[in-house]
């Protein structure tokens, strides 16, 4: 049976029970449970599992050493189910305490599988936002990677940050209007667009892109920009018209 198949009273049972069995075997060395937990097909156990981590290492200075070591060995396991999970219990840490486990990243970024790939970029979203500094940093050192996949990715796994501190990630993203790859600048105007609707942020990305010197890419900008203002005009600080007039109005 599933994980939300069960009552909800018996879910908590359940991860109550992993919870307690993870820690068992972290004291004593062992990772038979865990080994279980982590390939589980079932994602929600998988996600109690890496949960489950992160609040150890959080919780208890003494068993971080072995977190660590743990994470280690699973990361080189056949099963990607396995690896994917490890980077996520790493995220988790990362949150709090990026540099202990910022190599796991730079290992998964370039995993086989894909699973593995897009849950390093979904972790640079969450870290980014509770962690940006190291978050970014490390993020920065991979934007002009060879592989335009890459470059793609980390454009995206910063957007979630830029969303409510737009200057946090404009100096990255400006680095990138130049790329000659359409996948790369596609993204980045998207990135430019979802980063402007917030309250006070549209008025910082134009300022920014009055500094970009790629023509083309601040006239797509612009026009993205407009259109999600109208896109997302539910959650839009400004409806379409006023952010066209804003735009119109600024001094270009």
């Amino acid at each position: 049976m599933a994980f939300y198949d069960l009552p909800k009273p018996e879910r908590d049972k359940l991860v109550e029970h992993i919870n307690n069995n993870i820690l068992s075997e972290i004291i004593k060395g062992k990772k038979k449970d865990i080994l279980s937990y982590f390939s589980d097909e079932d994602t929600y156990i998988r996600k109690t599992a890496y949960l489950a981590i992160g609040k150890i290492y959080s919780s208890d200075k003494s068993l971080r050493k072995k977190v660590l070591e743990l994470l280690e060995t699973l990361l080189k396991e056949d099963d990607f189910k396995i690896r994917q999970t490890v980077v996520n219990a790493a995220g988790e840490i990362g949150k709090t305490d990026f540099e202990v486990v910022q190599h796991f990243f730079n290992t998964g970024l370039f995993d086989e599988h894909h699973s593995i790939r897009n849950a390093v970029i979904g972790l640079v979203k969450k870290m980014g936002e509770k962690n940006p500094k190291p978050v970014l940093q490390w993020a920065k050192k991979y934007l002009h990677h060879e592989d335009k996949e890459i470059r793609r990715e980390i454009c995206h796994g910063i957007e979630l940050r830029g969303r409510t501190h737009p200057q946090d990630i404009l100096p990255m993203l400006k680095e990138l209007q130049h790329d000659k790859t359409k996948r790369v600048s596609s993204t980045l105007v998207h990135i430019l667009g979802q980063i402007a609707y917030k309250k006070g942020c549209l008025e910082t990305v134009l300022a920014d892109l009055k500094t970009w010197n790629n023509h083309d890419i601040v006239t797509k900008a612009i026009e993205e920009i407009i259109d999600v203002h109208d896109r997302y005009k539910d959650f839009s600080f400004y409806t379409k018209k006023q952010a066209k007039e804003i735009v119109d109005g600024f001094k270009w």
